[in-house]
């Protein structure tokens, strides 16, 4: 079979081959050399799953401008800390280093305070104000969004409803919230092609801006972990600790489970986490991706309770061969399997307590194949993320240039 092959392949053909492929690479880096790129991105004040996609776009344009409200140096990836990197009045502001989001109503304008003029090209990474960048005239603007402004939309409750913010920040925000959406509706119209992060944001695009979305899922470095078929006996959470990711429900279930749960991660919840957890949970902070690596290798399985708009998290978690238990909606839906068939992990269906604790119960008699899990997690790796956004800017700006013409 393969002497036919070789026989019927001219083997003469392939320097030309190359030769052509070369020369389409060179036409393409030319192309993109002649824009003046703007890279705008929320803020910058660690290295989460937004970030993780901000990363990826300063690898492929290095040349960039990087625009942001704020920037705690040494708080992200040498990558993005080697970008020239222009800043909002917020960066000024008291407090602004761990009290940013007290200055949410000032968001709007501080994005719009940044000076585009002279950009050819705009590609943001948005989860709140950065696609409301404003383009020079005849500038193109490609959003990678990782949601809608989620404060004032879906997650509004969670973040300023009763019992989670005082009665002088829900009078506040009922008059500001109003006006944030109508903001964030009217600003989607500065933005060309939104890029979704999941079919559950695209859900949410077309909802709250009325728009189309493509969707490209998240990069996830799973080269940074290894199959492991250890198990130390602890299940883990690996989260900000902020309200809507719920991590309260894996603490109040393992309080009752008696389970060894640990928590990584860093956020406002961190101090009253800790004030309602017993002693089988630890918390261990923010960790390294060496011992973050480690602690995913270790553990029984990834207890992921909150609503994701898509959670890297768990693509990690598969990446080291380990399972997912997971609230089943949002973008858990498109990365975990609860199928006998190919399962990578288990669904719990209501956020509450026996529900978890049901699942915890029904995994502990649940067979899972770790190199099974790892190779569905390899659909999700990086490489094949950065050649996605490359092509699809290549693509765009192309079909931009041909309607300019």
């Amino acid at each position: 079979m393969q002497g036919a092959w070789a026989a019927h392949f001219d083997v003469s053909r392939i320097p030309r081959t190359l030769d052509v492929i070369h020369l389409i690479e060179i036409a393409d880096e030319n192309s993109m050399s002649d824009l003046r790129i703007a890279l705008v991105h929320d803020w910058l004040t660690g290295m989460r799953g937004g970030e993780k996609v901000l990363e990826v776009f300063c690898e492929l344009y290095p040349q960039a401008t990087l625009f942001t409200l704020l920037h705690n140096r040494g708080s992200v990836s040498e990558t993005i800390e080697r970008m020239e990197i222009r800043t909002s009045f917020i960066d000024w502001l008291p407090l602004k280093a761990t009290k940013y989001r007290n200055y949410l109503p000032l968001f709007p304008r501080a994005i719009e305070s940044l000076d585009f003029s002279g950009f050819d090209f705009i590609l943001s990474s948005s989860h709140a104000v950065a696609k409301g960048a404003r383009p020079a005239s005849g500038a193109f603007h490609i959003c990678y969004c990782n949601t809608p402004m989620r404060y004032v939309w879906e997650l509004y409750e969670e973040y300023f409803g009763r019992g989670r913010a005082g009665v002088v920040t829900r009078a506040a925000m009922s008059i500001v919230a109003p006006r944030l959406r109508e903001w964030d509706v009217r600003s989607s119209n500065r933005v060309n092609f939104f890029i979704a992060n999941s079919r559950n944001v695209a859900d949410r695009i077309r909802q709250y801006y009325r728009k189309p979305a493509d969707v490209i899922h998240p990069p996830v470095n799973v080269n940074q972990f290894v199959v492991s078929e250890k198990d130390e006996g602890y299940y883990l959470v690996v989260s900000a600790l902020v309200p809507y990711k719920r991590v309260d429900l894996a603490i109040e279930t393992f309080n009752q489970l008696g389970e060894r749960l640990l928590v990584v991660g860093t956020g406002p919840e961190s101090k009253r986490l800790q004030s309602i957890a017993n002693k089988n949970i630890q918390f261990l902070g923010w960790q390294n991706d060496l011992e973050l690596s480690r602690l995913y290798a270790g553990c029984r399985a990834l207890i992921f309770p909150g609503i994701e708009d898509f959670g890297i998290v768990p693509l990690e978690a598969m990446a080291s061969g380990k399972p997912v238990i997971a609230f089943g909606k949002g973008g858990a839906l498109e990365t975990v399997i609860d199928d006998p068939r190919f399962p990578t992990g288990l669904f719990f269906r209501e956020q509450s307590v026996q529900a978890l604790k049901d699942t915890v119960a029904k995994f502990s008699s649940s067979q899972f194949d770790p190199h099974m899990i790892r190779a569905h997690a390899e659909r999700f790796a990086r490489p094949q993320f950065k050649e996605k956004i490359r092509l699809y800017v290549e693509e765009k700006l192309e079909l931009n240039r041909k309607k300019d013409r």
